[in-house]
Formats: structure tokens, C-alpha cells, sequence
């Protein structure tokens, strides 16, 4: 079976290229198909890949501004034709679910595996907030995102199967692109982020996060106002830590960016992992119960998925102060088992997401075959 997969840039590093990876290691002989690739910004690892751009790989200063060029992603992988192949998987947060995949002679099956509909389409206010876009500048942009919306949505229409990452995004997909799919959470390293050999409460709680508004840190921050005799270690740098810094009373503590090993002992020592934003999935959380502690997160997004109320953690009911306040001074660390953490951390593990990942693409291709052969 020939297999092509499809990616929508390679010039960052993030949760989709973890996805990506993990693509690669369960199909190393396929070729991976994006927009443009900067392999100097890129693992070395990247370099033994079969990478295949498309013409935006030579317009100018692409792979560092590569927003620019929003749009021109829906005509590069317009012209980016795998109808040869028998099966496309393609790894969807932008436009890249819009390759071609059907011609005169025969049609590829196309599976997405959808990060999240493309945010800055249908998500912009969002989107505009979290990236601080001028009111002058989405003036501009409004006509153009309309365009996009609607080349985004029917290219959504010629994708076969999709697969959402929680339940957040099968219900954006549904209610967005009016499509069915099925959950296929994505995949955590539970093999490193494993509890203490030698178990032991510390005295902090902990958030690690990139410090942008979207995150909501402000919100921890705010509530350890109310907590004096407790403390809240910060990892992580971004444009808000001035800010948050400024705001934060003198049990909040901020040490800036981590080395992996440190934040994995950060990790297993801390009373509670605090997760206040609204994210896709969320990758820190499970992290944070794959080495046995609980998490404390708002309940929405992929938190509803991966925080088991009472047995890993708790849920705040609203994006305030006041509710993440009221879960923390009613909460014991001790009463969250180690055991329950990691359990539920190793059904997000990459093992368990390659599992769940060729069953599902094995019934389809299954089912491709029996319908071909009726």
C-alpha cells in the first residue's frame, strides 16, 4: 500500500510534529508532503526523511514569517496532487487537508487527523486575542479570511474520514465543517515522564506553560493572592511574564525556562499541576499525572477528556479567580492516588495512540477494499 503523508509546515516545533513523528515512525517509508521546510530549525533527525515542498519552499523569508503568506496554503496544496497513492493521511491544523487526492483515472483515500479546525478562520477573535492582531489590521484581513472559510470548508467536504483529537474538536469539526469523527487522542511521552523511584509531596504547586494571555496564568497567579501560606512555582517565558510578574503576590515564584529533566522533577514533586487555560488537548496535564501527580484544570476542552474528577484532579467550573481559588483551598494533595495518576496517563500514551491509530486506518482501508471490490 502506497502511503503519503501530509503536514502543513516544517519550520517549528510543537505538538503537531510530535503527531508527525509519531506518522513516521509507524510508516518510515512515506513521504511527507508540506508547504516549505527549514531543516536548519529542524531536528537533525528530519534530514533522513523523504520531505517533499511545494513552490512556496522558495518565496522569500517564508520559513521565518511564514503568516505572511496565509494566503497562499490553500493554492500550494491545491496543486499538490497524491491521487496515485492509496492512502493520504494528513496532519490538519492549517490548510493542508486541502491536497488533492481524486483524478480521472483513480482517487486515494484520504484520512485527516485534525489538530483543530484552522483557528484564524473560524476561531479569529480568538485567535486575533491570543496573538494580540491590531483592530486596523483584522480590518484588513476580514475580506480575505471569507475567502479562506469557504475554499477551508469545502476542501473539508473531500476528506473521507476525519479524526479529532478530543472531544472539543470532534464537536468544532461537527459543528464547523458538518462532519463526523471519530477520537484518537494524540500522543504523550509516558516513557520519560514517569513518577519519583522514591515519592515525595513538595511544597509547591506548579504551572508550566509558555506565558501568553490565552494560557490564562493570570488567573493562578491571582488566586495564590488569596493562598498566602501556599506557594506557585512558574516555568516558562513568553510576552506576558512582566505583566504576570507585576501581579503576582510574594508566594508565586517564576524561574523561567527549564531544562526537560528539571521540569519532569518539578513534575513529580509538586502538589498539584495547575492547567487553567482552554486548550485543543492538552499535553502538560497528562505529563503531569504520567508522573503520579493530580492536576488541577478549568473544565472545558481536551481537560474534560484527560482529568478525572475526585480520582486524578479537580475541575473549576468557571475561567475566574474565584473558582480556581475555591478548588485550591479545598484541596488535598493526599488524596489522589499515585497508581490512578499514572493509569490514566498511560491511555494517552504513544504507544496506545499508535494502537488506536492503525486500528482505525486498518477498518478503513478494510472497508475502502470491500467497497472497491463490490
Amino acid at each position: 500500500m502506497r502511503i503519503a503523508l501530509v503536514h502543513d509546515w516544517l519550520n517549528q516545533m510543537g505538538g503537531a510534529e510530535n503527531v508527525l513523528e509519531e506518522f513516521v515512525r509507524l510508516f518510515p517509508s512515506a513521504p511527507v508532503y508540506t508547504s516549505m521546510y527549514d531543516r536548519r530549525r529542524m531536528p537533525a533527525a528530519y534530514r533522513d526523511w523523504d520531505i517533499r515542498t511545494s513552490f512556496m519552499q522558495r518565496l522569500p523569508g517564508v520559513h521565518r514569517h511564514h503568516q505572511k503568506y496565509l494566503a497562499l496554503y490553500p493554492l500550494a496544496f491545491a496543486r499538490t496532487d497524491l491521487s496515485d497513492y492509496d492512502l493520504v493521511l494528513s496532519n490538519k491544523s492549517g490548510f493542508c487537508h486541502g491536497v488533492r487526492t481524486a483524478n480521472s483515472r483513480r482517487r486515494a483515500v484520504h484520512v485527516c487527523y485534525c489538530l483543530t479546525p484552522t483557528r484564524y478562520l473560524w476561531l479569529f477573535e480568538q485567535y486575533r486575542e491570543r496573538e494580540q492582531i491590531s483592530s486596523a489590521l483584522a480590518a484588513l484581513l476580514r475580506p480575505v479570511l471569507t475567502q479562506l472559510r469557504r475554499w477551508d470548508y469545502a476542501a473539508a467536504q473531500r476528506v473521507d474520514h476525519f479524526i479529532a483529537i478530543s472531544s472539543e474538536v470532534q464537536r468544532r469539526i461537527r459543528t464547523i465543517y458538518h462532519r463526523e469523527s471519530v477520537i484518537v487522542p494524540p500522543p504523550v511521552d509516558t516513557d520519560y515522564f514517569q513518577p519519583a523511584p522514591q515519592a515525595e509531596i513538595g511544597d509547591y504547586y506548579l504551572v508550566v506553560s509558555r506565558l501568553i494571555p490565552y494560557k490564562r496564568i493570570d488567573l493562578a497567579v491571582k488566586a495564590f493572592a488569596h493562598l498566602p501560606q501556599e506557594t506557585l512555582v512558574v516555568v516558562g517565558e513568553g510576552r506576558d511574564r512582566a505583566m504576570l510578574e507585576a501581579l503576582a503576590p510574594p508566594n508565586v515564584h517564576f524561574v523561567g525556562r527549564q531544562p526537560r529533566h528539571r521540569v519532569r522533577e518539578l513534575l513529580q514533586r509538586c502538589k498539584a499541576f495547575i492547567f487553567p487555560g482552554l486548550e485543543d488537548f492538552g499535553i502538560a496535564p497528562v505529563e503531569a499525572m504520567a508522573t503520579g501527580r493530580p492536576v488541577i484544570a478549568f473544565a472545558g476542552g481536551g481537560a474534560l477528556d484527560t482529568v478525572l474528577p475526585g480520582v486524578t484532579g479537580e475541575l473549576f467550573p468557571v475561567q475566574s479567580v474565584e473558582s480556581l481559588a475555591s478548588v485550591l483551598q479545598r484541596f488535598d494533595p493526599r488524596a489522589y492516588s499515585m497508581e490512578a495518576c499514572r493509569s490514566q496517563a498511560e491511555r494517552f500514551s504513544a504507544a496506545a495512540f499508535r494502537a488506536r491509530l492503525l486500528a482505525h486506518l486498518s477498518n478503513i482501508m478494510e472497508g475502502a477494499s470491500l467497497q472497491a471490490i463490490s
